[in-house]
């Protein structure tokens, strides 16, 4: 199984999936954790250059062009292997990231973004599990932590409108996302996640 995690900066998305990593493997399943951008040595290269702050130039076109090459790489070496091998494979961004970030809030245009994907990929989760919280407050979160990336530093308006994308792609692709308010606080939202792991299981 390939279970995505996908919400807006800072919206408890690691702190979910540790949680949900440890759930699975006190139930005896075969895990594996990983991240986009990122994930393997050649896309954690790549996902340095989308992230670095003083890359402000990057274009559009060009940050989803290295998303979707970052993804490629991902999922060849890293993601499908420890599929084939039986794991659940827990993925904290995916797909869905590059269609609210570049597709809808930079607007690109979902479908344009979808289609470079579907030829970097074609290879879509079994379920993503979408955490819906306030931009502004996760934006706080975000920065206050330390280690703010470019992406963070975008502005408020944009994170709104990241947020208006993943709930269009929720709506649109029903059958795998599942929704989670996580206007709340992290106790709370790990169990509703969790909740929701439970009932895929």
């Amino acid at each position: 199984m390939f279970i995505t995690f996908e919400g807006g900066e800072g919206s408890g998305k690691t702190t979910i999936i540790r949680a949900v990593n440890t759930y699975l493997k006190e139930k005896g399943l075969k895990v594996y954790v990983t991240r986009e951008p990122g994930g393997s040595l050649i896309a954690e290269d790549i996902r340095h250059i989308i992230l670095d702050n003083k890359n402000t130039a990057l274009s559009p076109k060009t940050e989803a062009l290295l998303f979707a090459a970052s993804r490629a790489q991902h999922l060849d070496e890293i993601i499908l292997p420890k599929l084939e091998k039986g794991y659940i494979v827990l993925c904290d961004r995916y797909l869905d990231s590059s269609l609210a970030y570049q597709g809808y809030a930079r607007n690109l245009g979902i479908d344009a973004v979808l289609k470079v994907n579907h030829y970097a990929v074609e290879h879509l989760p079994n379920y993503t599990i979408y955490i819906d919280s306030d931009p502004e407050k996760g934006l706080q979160r975000a920065i206050s932590r330390g280690g703010a990336n470019r992406l963070d530093h975008e502005s408020l308006a944009f994170h709104r409108k990241v947020r208006e994308g993943y709930l269009l792609l929720a709506k649109t692709y029903s059958d795998r996302f599942i929704v989670v308010d996580g206007n709340c606080n992290i106790d709370t939202l790990t169990k509703r996640t969790l909740d929701k792991i439970k009932e895929l299981l």
